[in-house]
């Protein structure tokens, strides 16, 4: 937590100073330090599966506050992703805290103008600018399904939605608008860029796993349905090792700081979903889940492939 709490406030403090210099500056400064708020979130991330501190109380607390700070209602996406955890590639419970994803018999099977609209979704440009964007800056402030949302999701969204608009106010009322704009804005629509294309590249890649309810296994979808993204040092430690991700889907229960151990202690799980950052930057053109070949492919693999 000091490791980069610290920092993020040092950052962000330096990104304010640089203000009266240059505001692009300033930008730079804030851009930086987008790799912290992503760590805040891996922090807690892990808050939420109650792997950070022993105590539940304060996996709360912690989850809660850092919440405001990542834009993220931390009880609301906590459930959300819980049912991720226990959903992901099952093809019959599709839709909640995962990339919409449709098999290559669906999207034939759908009208044109949904198809459109699907490979608009699908279209990383827009996937990973403005949906990520939009997601994190104006869709988390409301429960995901808000007419089903029960009590606690509301009371969740809004408290925190509560506190951040305190502290953009403060921000606001300490330094005006350029705060805002050059200080705080920049970070935050990086972050979710970047933390969008991290929950991607977990689970979106070509040898991935999806399977009807019947023969879905909460251990296959983890093994085989989370990839290890390798990624260079600096990286790795900037995103919290959240690219062992079949180890963490295996055993939430581990602590980021503790997942190298694993992959250390178990080289079995080295070679496994293996993927590297310049094999990832392929991934963004898949789009469809091929049921017959048992892998996602892109919409012009898909064109090639029998009816």
């Amino acid at each position: 937590m000091v490791v980069t709490a610290l920092p993020f406030a040092f950052i962000f403090a330096l990104s304010w100073w640089s203000l009266a210099i240059s505001p692009w500056l300033s930008v730079g400064m804030s851009l930086t330090n987008a790799a912290f708020v992503i760590r805040l979130f891996v922090i807690q991330h892990d808050c939420g599966h109650g792997a950070f501190f022993s105590s539940r109380f304060w996996n709360g607390w912690c989850g809660r506050i850092i919440g405001v700070l990542t834009l993220t209602p931390y009880a609301m996406w906590k459930q959300n992703h819980a049912l991720h955890h226990a959903t992901t590639g099952n093809l019959d419970h599709r839709g909640t805290g995962d990339i919409p994803t449709l098999t290559i018999a669906e999207y034939r099977s759908r009208s044109l103008v949904a198809r459109a609209g699907y490979r608009l979704l699908r279209n990383p440009l827009v996937l990973f600018g403005f949906i990520a964007t939009f997601n994190f800056l104006i869709w988390n402030r409301v429960p995901p399904n808000p007419l089903k949302a029960r009590r606690g999701e509301w009371k969740s969204a809004l408290g925190t939605d509560g506190a951040i608009i305190a502290l953009l106010g403060s921000l606001y009322l300490l330094g005006g608008v350029p705060v805002l704009v050059f200080v705080y804005l920049p970070m935050m629509v990086l972050a979710a860029i970047v933390g969008t294309w991290l929950f991607y590249v977990q689970h979106q890649f070509e040898e991935t796993y999806w399977d009807q309810d019947t023969e879905w296994t909460v251990q296959d979808a983890s093994y085989r349905g989370s990839s290890h993204y390798v990624l260079p040092p600096i990286l790795t430690w900037m995103t919290g090792n959240i690219g062992a991700h079949h180890i963490h889907h295996l055993a939430s229960r581990i602590p980021f700081y503790r997942l190298p151990e694993v992959l250390r202690d178990n080289v079995q799980f080295n070679e496994v979903g293996r993927i590297t950052f310049y094999e990832s930057l392929g991934c963004a053109k898949l789009a469809l889940w091929d049921e017959a070949g048992r892998r996602l492919v892109s919409f012009s693999e898909a064109r090639k492939l029998p009816s």
